[in-house]
């Protein structure tokens, strides 16, 4: 493991500084540039998750509301479906019904587990 480098302290015009060599300056503008680059990646990475976060809201929304034949999101699975598609945790049927109530709970599921 390599030692630290200890900053060499100056007191210039009655202010303590600390002094770098020319090599060192330009480590250190290369180690602020790199930080500002990954800052902007964490940015877009932040903003891509709240993207697709809000798309699996919308398509949870659509599933459900296909299920109930009207534009009004619901959290719940609708009437129409079993007991069995209600339980999130039943095995996915075959009919489209069960398919959708499977996904919207799948979605859910993860929604939650990440929050």
């Amino acid at each position: 493991m390599t030692r630290r480098p200890q900053p060499r302290h100056i007191t210039l015009g009655g202010h303590e500084a600390v002094a770098l060599t020319p090599k060192e300056y330009e480590q250190l503008i290369a180690s602020r540039r790199q930080i500002g680059g990954q800052s902007a990646r964490v940015r877009v990475l932040a903003q891509q998750v709240k993207r697709s976060e809000q798309l699996l809201r919308d398509l949870e929304d659509l599933i459900t509301a296909a299920d109930r034949g009207c534009g009004e999101p619901a959290r719940t699975p609708p009437a129409a479906c079993s007991a069995q598609c209600a339980d999130p945790d039943a095995t996915v049927g075959t009919e489209s019904g069960c398919l959708r109530c499977a996904i919207a709970a799948l979605l859910r599921r993860h929604r939650e587990a990440a929050a």
